[in-house]
Formats: C-alpha cells, sequence, structure tokens
C-alpha cells in the first residue's frame, strides 16, 4: 500500500479507503466486518463512513453502516488501527436527498452538528473522529450531477460558513474531531471556508470528498488548483461510478445484484454516452490485458491531486480485485489513450 498526508495534518491515509455506503443495505454485518479485516489486510487504514448511510437512504436502515463499524470496532479493540471519517448529512433541496434527518431540518449549525457527531460518536462506538466532513452543502449549488446553476435562495435556516466553523472548531478543541473536510462541493464554497479559516484564524479543511473517476473527471476543472496551491487534497468516491467502468453494465446488462440493477434511483452513469465511453475504456483495458476495474482504479490512484481513491465492494472478490489495483501503474501510452478517449467523451456523467 502507499500512503498520502490528509492535507496539513500529520496523518497519512493509504491511497487505498474503504468506502461503507452498501453496509446495512446490500451487505450484512458479518459482510462488513470481513471487509475491514480484508482492507486491513493489505494496508488500508482510512473507513469512510457517513451518518446517512447506507445507501439508499431510508430512515429504516439510517446509521446502520456506522453502528457495523462500531461493532467491529468493540470486537477487535482495534480503533488505533484505522483513520476514520464519517459525515454529516445537509438539508434536502431535492428529491433525492434524504429528509428523515432531525425533523427535515438538518442544517450545519450548533444543534444539528453537535447531534449529528454524538449520534455517529455513539453508534461507531468511539470517542472520536479523525475526519468530520459536511456531507453535501448547506446552501444551494450545482452538486450531485446539476450543470447549470439552480439561481433559487438558499434553503431556509442556511448556516453561515462561518458560524459552521466554529462549531467544528470546538469538536476539535474538545477531542471530539482531529481534522474537518467537504463533500460534493464547489470551488466556490472551497474557497469561502479557506478564506473563513484565514481571516478569523478557524480550523482549516484538509480534503474535499467528490465524484472522480473516467467518466466524470470535473474535479480537474477549478477543484484541483485547491488541492495543489492550498493543500486540500481529493477523497475521490465513485471511481468505478457504480461499477458502471467495470463493463458489467454494458450492452444493457443488468446482472443480479448490482447497483444499477436493484435500485432505479442511480440515473448519473446510465445515459447513452456513459455507456459508450464505458464501452471505449473497457475495450482499451482488455486490449493491454488489464482488468477494467483496476485500469479505471489505477487511474485515480495516480492523479497528483488525490489524497485518498474509496473504493467499495459488495463481494470480498471485488474487494480484492479492487485493491490490487495498487500494483497496477500505467503507461505512457495507456495514459495517452485515456486522454484520447476523454477528449472525444469528455465527461458524460457530471
Amino acid at each position: 500500500m502507499q500512503y498520502r498526508k490528509l492535507g496539513d495534518t500529520d496523518v497519512s491515509v493509504s491511497v487505498i479507503a474503504l468506502g461503507t455506503m452498501t453496509w446495512g443495505e446490500q451487505n450484512t454485518e458479518a459482510e462488513a466486518h470481513s471487509q475491514i479485516d480484508l482492507a486491513l489486510e493489505h494496508g488500508v487504514n482510512l473507513l469512510d463512513a457517513a451518518e446517512m448511510y447506507p445507501v439508499p437512504p431510508r430512515p429504516e436502515t439510517q446509521g446502520l453502516t456506522e453502528s457495523y463499524i462500531g461493532s467491529w470496532l468493540k470486537k477487535t479493540g482495534q480503533r488505533d488501527r484505522i483513520v476514520l471519517a464519517s459525515k454529516a448529512a445537509g438539508p434536502a433541496t431535492d428529491p433525492k436527498r434524504p429528509s428523515h434527518f432531525r425533523d427535515g431540518n438538518p442544517h450545519f449549525d450548533r444543534k444539528n452538528l453537535t447531534q449529528a457527531l454524538n449520534d455517529s460518536l455513539r453508534r461507531l462506538q468511539t470517542d472520536y473522529l479523525d475526519l468530520y466532513q459536511l456531507h453535501w452543502p448547506d446552501r444551494n449549488a450545482n452538486t450531485f450531477g446539476t450543470l447549470g446553476f439552480p439561481w433559487q435562495d438558499d434553503p431556509a435556516g442556511s448556516t453561515p460558513i462561518e458560524e459552521t466553523l466554529s462549531v467544528l472548531q470546538e469538536f476539535i478543541r474538545d477531542g471530539k474531531i482531529r481534522a474537518i473536510g467537504l463533500s460534493n462541493e464547489t470551488p466556490w464554497g472551497v474557497a469561502q471556508f479557506l478564506k473563513a479559516s484565514e481571516n478569523l484564524g478557524l480550523p482549516r479543511v484538509v480534503s474535499i470528498q467528490n465524484p472522480y473517476s473516467l467518466l466524470n473527471r470535473l474535479y480537474e476543472i477549478g477543484l484541483s488548483e485547491f488541492s495543489r496551491r492550498e493543500n486540500v487534497g481529493l477523497l475521490a468516491y465513485s471511481p468505478l461510478a457504480f461499477g458502471v467502468l467495470t463493463g458489467k453494465y454494458l450492452n444493457g446488462a443488468r446482472p443480479a445484484g448490482g447497483r444499477l440493477t436493484l435500485f432505479d434511483r442511480f440515473t448519473r452513469y446510465s445515459s447513452p454516452t456513459a455507456a459508450e465511453a464505458s464501452k471505449a475504456y473497457v475495450e482499451l483495458a482488455l486490449q493491454h490485458g488489464i482488468s477494467p476495474a483496476q485500469l479505471a482504479l489505477a487511474f485515480v490512484n495516480s492523479r497528483p491531486f488525490v489524497t485518498s481513491n474509496i473504493i467499495g465492494a459488495t463481494t470480498l472478490a471485488q474487494l480484492q480485485e479492487n485493491l490490487d489495483s495498487i500494483h497496477v501503474t500505467l503507461s505512457d501510452e495507456i495514459l495517452q489513450q485515456l486522454e484520447a478517449i476523454h477528449a472525444r467523451i469528455p465527461n458524460p456523467c457530471p
């Protein structure tokens, strides 16, 4: 395994992180524990969760993912082996976002964040989080695949960034979190968080967890410069585009157990251009004798602005294949061919 520093902290995290959003929906508690064990055997130390998980978010299952991690921690006593990250849910601004948190009004103010963090710590059976992230902005923004900017008022009760950072500062002071990060954030949002930190002496964000894959490279436009100049690295999620880049959904296939087979709410990676680009990437991988999944993951692993690549799996076989991507180095020839496909079909899944 390879390791990189988490922002300006003294924490080193594995280049591959273990994502957990299927635990409690597609994966049982025992399967979740087995995934953690296998990941740690391969040097993974970063586990990423959220109070919202599992996905799809439902009141009946909410919090199970964190509870499964908590039961593993209680069983093994190995809290010191992992860098534990979780996220607080923001306000729902569209029908696909969950609205069942804290009476449907989960802003990033003192009351909400305090309850969110304490509930997560209780489920996780730990006294602190290494990284606490804001799952999406407490304002209207073009996130989750929205291309045009939503010119409308922010949700009622939206919390100023300065207030949010002040609350997070208290959590750090009290030893409940070690560092803070953003998720599904925009360049403007990152700039505002950094500005408030500098002007008011408030905690500085150390990471941005956004989607990034061969099908969605929008992070490179704008946000990657913050990684380079401000040392705020990317925690890349959906690096396999919900499995689309493995090739298993090509030609309209819907294999049993696949997320796109089970849940019709996930349309982000299902367009005709997504299928066209995926086919090209899969064929390129096979031409070079590389598994399509490992080609896609190795590309993300190699990006200089990526701090960690968050992989997810529903079986141990999938997880093993994904973990082994750390040993794949893409040649200059392959990288050039990837760029040629990207130039022809850029960002089909924003």
